[in-house]
């Protein structure tokens, strides 16, 4: 099957916090991102349903990270969750 993807995948890995009002703020590593998305790994991630939708920002950088607004895309029980971002209007 070949390759659907909309956007090109770079391996990335930072710390990122994803807040939401049933797990507050969890801690994870992002695994790879694109311009639509980002993987994270923290298996509490994997709780929420798709759908849901989530805050995240980069923890340590050198500047405060933007808050970015993103949906869950898929859960992969036990590593964490596929996250889109959500346009801002």
């Amino acid at each position: 099957m070949a390759n659907q993807r909309q956007y090109p995948r770079t391996m990335m890995r930072c710390r990122i916090r994803i807040t939401h009002p049933d797990l507050g703020d969890v801690y994870g590593q992002t695994r790879d991102l694109s311009d639509g998305g980002v993987f994270v790994e923290n298996a509490d991630l994997a709780t929420l349903s798709p759908g849901s939708e989530v805050q995240g920002q980069v923890q340590d950088m050198p500047i405060e990270a933007p808050v970015l607004r993103m949906v869950i895309q898929r859960v992969i029980p036990g590593e964490g969750a596929g996250l889109a971002f959500l346009d801002e209007e």
